[in-house]
């Protein structure tokens, strides 16, 4: 067990003031984990070696000393997927939610607005620019 510490100890010495891993880390690792299994399986060298080049982009990112670079690329990363993370994640629970209520947008701003099925149709307004208009649940 004290020889499980010491190695845990010297690794987290050795990897003071490395990057480590982030959202951009993680996701190169897994898409050069599934272009490597489809090279595998299609027997196509060249997505195979895509996927080993992933694995050294990966590798370089983790351990880097450069954090203010590493951080600006992943946060240039989640500026662009960040946008499609929400909306997905938006997406799913409407279709969770889509027998108890009803979706629809503010005609003005188009602030995605919810109201419960059955209700009828009822003045609404929209909390982000305050226009009220008629809906039917």
């Amino acid at each position: 067990m004290r020889f499980l510490n010491d190695l845990s100890a010297r690794l987290n010495r050795w990897m003071s003031g490395r990057n480590g891993t982030d959202q951009l880390g993680i996701f190169t690792l897994i898409s050069g984990l599934i272009l490597s299994m489809l090279g595998s399986i299609l027997n196509l060298g060249i997505i195979s070696f895509l996927g080993l080049v992933l694995y050294v982009i990966t590798l370089f990112r983790m351990f880097s000393r450069n954090l203010q670079g590493r951080r600006k690329e992943n946060d240039l990363y989640l500026k662009y997927t960040g946008n499609l993370t929400t909306k997905s994640r938006q997406f799913f629970r409407r279709m969770k939610n889509r027998k108890e209520y009803r979706y629809f947008r503010c005609p003005q701003c188009r602030q995605l607005i919810r109201m419960k099925r059955g209700t009828g149709e009822k003045q609404v307004t929209c909390a982000k620019c305050g226009h009220q208009f008629q809906q039917k649940a």
